[in-house]
Parts: structure tokens; sequence; C-alpha cells
């Protein structure tokens, strides 16, 4: 039952993903391609690691990884505000 909610959760920051890459096809600002590329890592993360079947998600290697695309949301933040202030 576990594998099947983290697929779901995987599927699901898939397609925020691709919705933000839509976004970002159609206005091209990088604060939308920043969101589908955390997004995706997000997804690359459950892809990988759900097969595996570790027995817990408190590895270092499994925060690193949501670190890196919280840290690509924090800096997609930034220079949206960063290039507001420029005008």
């Amino acid at each position: 039952m576990i594998t099947l909610i983290q697929g779901a959760i995987m599927m699901a920051y898939a397609i925020a993903g691709l919705f933000f890459f839509k976004f970002w096809r159609s206005t091209r600002d990088r604060l939308f391609a920043m969101f589908a590329v955390a997004f995706w890592i997000l997804a690359l993360n459950y892809a990988v690691f759900t097969p595996t079947r570790l027995p817990d998600e408190t590895l270092p290697l499994h925060y690193t990884i949501r670190a890196l695309a919280f840290l690509i949301i924090l800096l997609g933040i930034a220079d949206k505000n960063r290039s507001r202030r420029r005008r």
C-alpha cells in the first residue's frame, strides 16, 4: 500500500512539473521553469527510491535531493523578487 501511495505522490509531482513547464512555455518566466525543474526532481526522487524499498526515508541522500529541489524553488522566488526591484 505504501508503494501505491508513493507512486501517486510521484505522479502528482510529475504532473505539477508539467503544468509549470506549460506556464513557462507561454510566459517564458524563469520562475515557472525553476518550479518545473524542482517538481521533476522531487518526482525523480520518488521514482528512484520507491522501487528500492529502502526501509527508512531519513537517509541523508533523500534529504539532500529534497533540499536541492526546495533550494531551486527558493532561488526562483529570490530571482523573481530581484527582477521586480530593478524595474
